[in-house]
């Protein structure tokens, strides 16, 4: 019984059946394979040293019974090596040479050493390292298998997830992971860090391969009611003249990176802001257009409750874009503007780091009661163009993935908030921790 085995094994004592003679472990065994009822009540033992220092030399187990059927094999097997038994095989056999571990397994490394001896198999070097805790982080597969049960996630592979699938997802990028993990080394201090580290070094690499696109939020942060403000361009002079109709421009997608492309940026007599922007401005006050020059606002009207609905500007292209104090991202309104959804996403918990003794729970106080935010937003055509998996910065907003590219009218493409080290939740505030 697994109590008594326990037991012997904390008291230093040997196995009743330690000296079992191998015709009867053979045939014992042989149970064990059957599954039948004599075969669930063994298990197989090494016989290495039961009064050993090290606990895990205590004559550890290799085989035991399990009726689960396996994902692969079905009900073919019965009994099944121990993961204690099967590394050292496996590793030998796959051709390592130095197993890299976590320090956790430190206290194991002299039975690992001592099975394959036992296994008569080649000898493998084995080389700790701590593991790279973060905070608001669960790396336990038990506990975040949890969220995927509870429908707290959408499975392992959510982007709110830390696994590689996850983090990928979220636009993590292959190679801001791997300088990053190359920037700590093989420590063996443990630590726990704050995410902003490891985003600071994936922009780095993003940043110059990200292409720039242009979407307007259609509600001010907190509210539900549509609010884009129209902006009429009134007649100017020479190249202050708006375009008739709707026109479009081709312009590098990277001002700094030429090599990326270009991609059409349209122009039209009446361009869109955000309400945020618009309620900024005031008449006769003069304003940048990114990517087109300055304007002058000539009139704006408000509703009862004083917001923004609507204005007019004069385009001034000889103006002087340094001179302004507000540059304003826009799109022309009369465009075929694409629908997008900007989504934020936070931590699963709001607590750095879990005892062991807490219990994942539906009405834990650590539990982030709201994990993903989704944002309406219009888009500029161009970002019809865009692929699944690629990065891209979203003018004054910051870096986003794109998770769903645009498939059909009115289907909107779908973006994840990258964070940036600075900017780690895009519109969503940042919550409260929990003690």
């Amino acid at each position: 019984r697994a109590e008594e085995q326990q037991r012997g094994r904390y008291e230093r004592k040997p196995s009743p059946f330690r000296d079992t003679v191998p015709a009867e472990n053979l045939r014992l065994f042989e149970e064990m394979l059957k599954g039948s009822e004599e075969g669930l009540k063994c298990c197989v033992r090494a016989k290495m040293d039961f009064a050993s220092d090290n606990g895990t030399l205590r004559d550890p187990t290799t085989f035991r019974c399990n009726l689960t059927p396996h994902h692969y094999t079905g009900e073919r097997y019965k009994a099944y090596p121990t993961y204690d038994f099967a590394c050292p095989w496996v590793d030998a056999h796959e051709g390592i040479t130095h197993a890299l571990r976590d320090r956790q397994y430190v206290d194991r490394d002299k039975q690992y050493q001592r099975m394959g001896e036992l296994q008569q198999v080649r000898r493998v070097e084995l080389w700790s390292f701590s593991r790279i805790n973060f905070k608001q982080c669960l790396l336990s597969k038990r506990k975040l298998q949890w969220f995927v049960e509870n429908g707290y996630v959408d499975g392992w592979n959510d982007p709110r997830m830390p696994t590689f699938q996850g983090i990928l997802r979220r636009g993590l990028s292959v190679e801001g992971l791997r300088h990053f993990i190359l920037l700590q080394g093989a420590s063996q201090n443990t630590n726990l860090m704050e995410w902003d580290k490891i985003w600071a070094e994936n922009r780095k690499i993003i940043d110059s391969t990200a292409k720039r696109f242009t979407a307007l939020a259609e509600c001010s942060l907190g509210s539900s009611t549509p609010s884009l403000v129209r902006i009429e361009l009134i007649d100017g002079v020479g190249d202050d003249m708006p375009p008739v109709v709707v026109e479009a421009r081709s312009l590098l997608a990277h001002k700094k990176a030429p090599e990326l492309g270009a991609k059409l940026k349209y122009y039209g007599r009446s361009i869109i802001l955000e309400q945020a922007d618009a309620a900024l401005i005031s008449e006769g006050e003069e304003v940048t257009l990114m990517d087109w020059g300055n304007a002058v606002v000539e009139s704006l009207t408000h509703d009862g409750a004083g917001v923004v609905t609507s204005g007019r500007a004069r385009l001034n292209l000889a103006g002087d874009v340094k001179s302004t104090k507000k540059k304003l991202t826009w799109l022309a309104a009369d465009a075929d503007n694409v629908p997008v959804l900007l989504v934020d996403l936070d931590h699963l918990i709001s607590k750095d780091s879990l005892d062991e003794e807490e219990m994942l729970d539906a009405k834990a106080p650590f539990i982030t009661a709201c994990t993903k935010e989704e944002h309406p937003a219009l888009g500029e055509p161009a970002l019809r163009a865009l692929q699944k998996g690629q990065t891209i910065q979203v003018e004054r907003r910051g870096f986003y993935i794109v998770d769903v590219p645009y498939t059909r009218p009115g289907e909107p493409i779908k973006l994840f908030f990258v964070p940036d080290g600075k900017n780690m939740q895009g519109f969503r505030k940042p919550q409260p921790r929990a003690d």
